[in-house]
């Protein structure tokens, strides 16, 4: 019997509603009340249908994720009130905590969206599971995929919604020496510390052409390489294969428009990037018939020549300009959860696909 994928992915949506609610983590101070006064605060003057909504969103995963965990136990109707409980208390802390951030302001409204989205979100799941569709995707997962594929399925599951942070190039997950390279320099500023920091004899070079055009096709490789390790039947994996091209495409698309307005929704689809496009169609034709364990040395050769090229490159001025605006406009909730599955993404994946390879012996 498989294990779920649903309790995984809890814990990583609890990790980034964390982040997003307490970011900026700086300036924490005792302020003279305590942390659950928020509690008897008024009605606010001014909030926005961005800010209901965002609530509400923000915890209907976590709600259906919670719910989709505890009904293993067999009990949908215990698993609802007790995945919106569970919402509820974390989102009572973060709002508690936020007391201590002069950035945030804590709102009984936020809890009480938040515990609405949750409750939604567990009410989704146990609809799907009284349709009988829980049932469905598990002997659909039965005949797809092979039993161990449960970390694949989380890491394939995160990859769209890590596109959807703004990346210098399409695709482009992991570009993170620059941004570590300056924090560990602001880090150790007025230190002896700072001396021990590698000096670069050159400054980093935007990528040329050929370089965008090899990220591009590896950025999109990559999850189909991921899924082809967890993915036997070669029809199948043509399947897959096209369902990654759309929704990746898809996300990229969505990222621009949410970053630079509607009108530019396809302004990153440039030569370079359509010829990356058409690439990597034509490799993932020719290897749907590779076995799993070429895949995966495909799949650790690819990460290493991506990551290369990525980090080997600076981020644009124009996207200095963006990342700017989503970190200190409205799109600061989306921030933390957006930005760490970027940042972190590809490397969660070399990660996974090194353990499959260290355990041959592990069933399939």
């Amino acid at each position: 019997m498989h294990k779920t994928s649903a309790w995984p992915l809890s814990l990583m949506y609890i990790g980034l509603l964390v982040y997003a609610s307490l970011y900026p983590f700086v300036d924490w101070r005792y302020q003279g009340i305590t942390p659950w006064a928020f509690l008897a605060n008024p009605m606010p003057r001014y909030w926005s249908g961005f800010d209901v909504a965002i609530n509400i969103l923000g915890y209907g995963p976590l709600g259906f994720l919670l719910a989709l965990s505890a009904m293993r136990s067999g009990r949908p109707g215990f698993a609802v009130l007790l995945s919106t409980a569970l919402a509820v208390v974390l989102s009572l802390l973060m709002e508690s905590l936020q007391s201590y951030l002069p950035a945030r302001v804590p709102s009984w409204i936020d809890l009480a969206l938040n515990g609405l989205g949750a409750w939604l979100g567990a009410i989704a799941a146990r609809f799907l599971e009284t349709l009988g569709a829980i049932d469905q995707w598990s002997q659909f997962r039965r005949r797809w995929f092979v039993a161990d594929a449960r970390g694949g399925l989380v890491l394939l599951a995160l990859w769209p919604m890590a596109l959807l942070f703004p990346a210098a190039v399409p695709f482009g997950l992991g570009q993170v020496f620059e941004r570590i390279e300056s924090g560990l320099a602001e880090w150790l500023a007025d230190t002896p510390f700072l001396d021990w920091l590698p000096v670069r004899e050159l400054e980093l070079q935007p990528q040329v052409p050929s370089a965008v055009l090899l990220c591009v096709m590896l950025g999109l490789l990559i999850p189909c390489l991921l899924g082809y390790g967890i993915i036997r039947s070669p029809l199948r994996r043509g399947q897959f294969a096209l369902a990654v091209f759309l929704l990746g495409i898809g996300a990229t698309a969505l990222s621009a428009g949410l970053s630079y307005g509607p009108e530019h929704l396809w302004a990153w689809l440039n030569a370079p990037a359509r010829a990356g496009l058409l690439a990597a169609l034509l490799l993932v034709l020719a290897l749907l018939w590779v076995p799993e364990r070429a895949s995966a040395a495909l799949l650790l050769l690819s990460l290493g020549i991506y990551l290369s090229l990525l980090n080997q490159a600076p981020t644009s001025p124009y996207f200095a300009q963006t990342l700017s605006a989503w970190e200190q406009g409205r799109f600061i909730r989306f921030h933390g959860i957006a930005q760490w599955l970027g940042w972190l993404w590809p490397y969660a994946a070399l990660l996974y696909v090194l353990s499959r390879v260290w355990h041959p012996d592990r069933k399939n």
